[in-house]
């Protein structure tokens, strides 16, 4: 049986390989696929095969995918562009004769307001017309989304958003792709919708207090309206387009696209889901060690935190 990991070169699928390896599956048995190869040659070193394609090469595609059993396909990163690109790996996979296909999507992607929900919902609906066996595994928001929050939060002391008292039930990174390893590598999941979430939904005034003990200074949630943010995050830098989308962002949040906690993901797992607290801590120690490494690789060893 192969297994092949379709966006391996990225965050989420590189611990998805190390999520495979964990449960077991050799490691020749293991396909990753990505843009950049170079990204795992610390798997190939144990067996891994990499293979190179782009979502938009069909052609790479169609050569990445032979002999391939089962595949776990991550969505792109490329907002808007998405939608074709998933179509070259579907098409690519039935001409493969991949056999099963686990897509990362959105929490109730055909329903959901959220901003980002159409793509998904629109890829789903060509997973199940490919009559390929699936598994939709609709992931809520990853922790490690909110390590920039708690790096501006350090210095400011604030956390501003226009979400209101919405809740967002995340999980770490970590937890997504072991649930998708597991899914990938067993049989009975065909068919399956899967809402995958964190057990337990938090607000950001949780937030905050969570940021404190990580930055070591009291930080507080200040609320402001959709213009005031928007206003805010143009006068920061931000395009106003890219404004625009992280307000709508806050109100789909602010509208409980979120709040979705449930022991789905958990159950899968079979333990809890990494508490907010312990994920973001841990998520923003390893972001500080990878900038000081950094710095010291630039010979700047005393470059401020």
């Amino acid at each position: 049986m192969v297994f092949a990991v379709a966006g391996a070169t990225g965050h989420l699928g590189r611990l998805v390989l190390d999520s495979l390896l964990d449960l077991g599956v050799a490691p020749g048995d293991i396909v990753a696929i990505g843009r950049d190869t170079a990204k795992v040659s610390d798997f190939v070193a144990k067996g891994v095969v990499a293979r190179s394609a782009d979502y938009s090469d069909r052609g790479a595609l169609d050569e990445a995918l032979t002999g391939v059993d089962r595949l776990l396909l991550i969505s792109g990163s490329e907002v808007g562009r998405r939608v074709k690109q998933h179509k070259n790996v579907i098409d690519a996979a039935q001409h493969a004769g991949v056999g099963f296909i686990a897509y990362t999507s959105a929490p109730h992607a055909d329903t959901s307001t959220l901003a980002l929900a159409p793509e998904h919902k629109a890829t789903e609906a060509m997973v199940r017309a490919s009559d390929i066996p699936y598994a939709m595994l609709r992931n809520n928001w990853y922790t490690e989304s909110y390590v920039q929050v708690a790096e501006q939060a350090k210095y400011t002391g604030l956390i501003i958003a226009s979400l209101g008292d919405g809740r967002i039930a995340s999980a770490s990174r970590r937890d997504y792709a072991e649930g998708a390893a597991r899914v990938l590598v067993a049989e009975g999941h065909e068919g399956q919708t899967y809402e995958f979430a964190g057990d337990t939904a938090w607000g950001y005034d949780e937030l905050a207090e969570v940021v404190s003990e990580i930055v070591g200074r009291k930080v507080t949630y200040k609320r402001v309206s959709y213009k005031e943010h928007r206003k805010i995050l143009s006068k920061a830098g931000l395009d106003m387009g890219t404004a625009a989308f992280v307000v709508t962002l806050d109100t789909n949040t602010r509208d409980g696209a979120l709040a979705d906690a449930n022991p789905t993901l958990s159950t899968i797992l079979g333990r809890p889901t990494t508490p907010l607290a312990t994920g973001l801590a841990e998520a923003y120690a390893e972001a500080e060690a990878s900038r000081a490494a950094e710095a010291e690789a630039q010979g700047e060893p005393d470059a401020p935190q």
